[in-house]
């Protein structure tokens, strides 16, 4: 774990460092996260702007899960996991002990919080891979990135501007992503089953 010192603020103000300081752990970030409303529009607010706007998408959530991990110690990391026939996740990861866990905001039950128990971030991505499904019920995770460190993006203050960050989504999308299954498998997938997609889908908002 990289401790950072407590002098920097990282540009929040003196009340919202008390607030993300307060989170204390990984698991205290994805409560505070499973409390905001999902956001369905189209926007890519900072961390500083989900903290005061108490709505988070899925890219904002991960990215607002990073900062947070830093300010209670971790290096703001993120991976994104991309489908086919669906829209990609971004995640926040940690590590505890050599081994993987993320914190995530989705619109679906089981695409959220994991425990800091996976050897490598494929294991960490392929723990996904059941519950990622469409609408149709179709499985549809492919790929992961490498882990994404947010401080790149430190001179256009990431964590607290009021712009829209989407140059963070679009730097996800250009880098290289890893294949999670071979041709062959991918043919022979089979449709997950009503009860899983029901149970997956409590609380899924609509517009």
């Amino acid at each position: 774990m990289l401790r950072l010192g407590d002098s920097s603020n990282f540009g929040f103000t003196p009340s919202e460092l008390r607030t993300l300081r307060a989170l204390k752990t990984p698991a205290g970030i994805q409560k505070f996260l499973d409390e905001l409303s999902y956001n369905l529009s189209y926007t890519a607010r900072s961390p500083k702007k989900v903290l005061h706007d108490r709505t988070a998408s899925c890219l904002e959530g991960g990215i607002f899960a990073a900062a947070a991990l830093r300010v209670i110690g971790f290096p703001p990391l993120i991976f994104d996991l991309e489908a086919e026939q669906d829209t990609d996740h971004v995640i926040a990861i940690f590590k505890v002990r050599g081994h993987w866990g993320a914190v995530a905001k989705s619109n679906f039950t089981g695409c959220r919080y994991r425990e800091p128990v996976y050897r490598s971030l494929r294991e960490l991505a392929m723990s996904y891979f059941n519950i990622y499904f469409n609408l149709r019920g179709e499985r549809t995770l492919r790929r992961y990135s490498r882990p994404v460190n947010l401080s790149r993006f430190d001179d256009r203050k990431w964590m607290t501007t009021e712009k829209p960050i989407w140059f963070i989504a679009e730097h996800l999308c250009d880098i290289p992503h890893i294949s999670l299954l071979k041709p062959a498998i991918e043919k022979n997938l089979t449709r997950v089953d009503r009860r899983s997609m029901r149970g997956e889908m409590l609380g899924h908002r609509k517009k």
